[in-house]
């Protein structure tokens, strides 16, 4: 699930670098305060990456909209994707928007808003590779370390054996020196990596699952998290969404 951007530590302002531990807050606290704190990854285009030191992408022009309508500031924190889900559990931040696929285990750790895209697992591989779940069988595969799509390789039927990786340009990598056999990740993350890639000889195939995307919060934080829903609702109603989706990806990935 994840491209791009290099994330250099030496020229990222320390107001995007990960702070002390602080406590997550509910909706009057949030509200008194005129700002909300969200982590996000920085690393994974077209969603949420650096352009330079200014942190760009889909999820970062959402989660901008949604702080608007809801009269708030954002203060933006970046942390590793695999690091955020314990660090909203340990209330460092408000929420964390990051591509987080809905799974019932996630869904046990924290709370799940309405979805604000819809996507799905495919597969990658050269040209002549196994580009369908049934071509996967005896096959090795690559995918993001802590990411939906370990699970749904795992469930594929006759995988010899899925390769974990720190992000998901380490697996491409791997790919492409033919470590593994495919690689299985978010569909947008593919097209984008493909269409900076032309000459990697390495296309999209089949598409393996489909996947609702959400922001997460800690549990149990009702007032907040139905503020946000609502505005989610509102930004959608407005066509917000959409207009952002055509500015990254030329058509609406929003779920209908």
């Amino acid at each position: 699930m994840r491209f791009i951007a290099k994330l250099l530590s030496a020229v990222i302002p320390l107001s995007i670098m990960i702070s002390a531990p602080v406590q997550a807050r509910d909706w009057a606290s949030v509200e008194k305060s005129g700002k909300i704190m969200a982590a996000t990854e920085g690393a994974f285009a077209p969603f949420n990456y650096y352009e330079g030191t200014k942190l760009t992408g889909y999820e970062v022009d959402v989660a901008e909209a949604l702080a608007q309508k809801l009269g708030m500031k954002l203060e933006w924190h970046a942390v590793p994707f695999d690091s955020q889900l314990a660090a909203v559990r340990q209330d460092r931040f408000d929420f964390a928007i990051a591509s987080h696929g809905y799974t019932k285990e996630r869904a046990k750790a924290v709370d799940f808003a309405s979805p604000h895209y819809c996507t799905g697992g495919t597969i990658a591989a050269p040209k002549d590779g196994p580009l369908t779940a049934e071509a996967l069988k005896g096959k090795t595969v690559g995918v993001q370390l802590a990411t939906s799509y370990f699970d749904a390789a795992k469930k594929l039927p006759g995988i010899k054996e899925v390769k974990t990786y720190k992000a998901d340009p380490e697996a491409f990598s791997a790919l492409k020196a033919k470590k593994i056999d495919a690689w299985i990740s978010d569909k947008f993350t593919i097209m984008e990596t493909l269409n900076k890639n032309t000459d990697s000889g390495v296309v999209s195939g089949e598409q393996v699952f489909v996947e609702k995307v959400s922001l997460i919060m800690r549990k149990n934080n009702k007032e907040f998290m139905d503020k946000v829903n609502q505005a989610l609702a509102d930004l959608t109603a407005d066509g917000t969404l959409a207009k952002i989706s055509d500015k990254y990806f030329k058509t609406d990935i929003t779920c209908k």
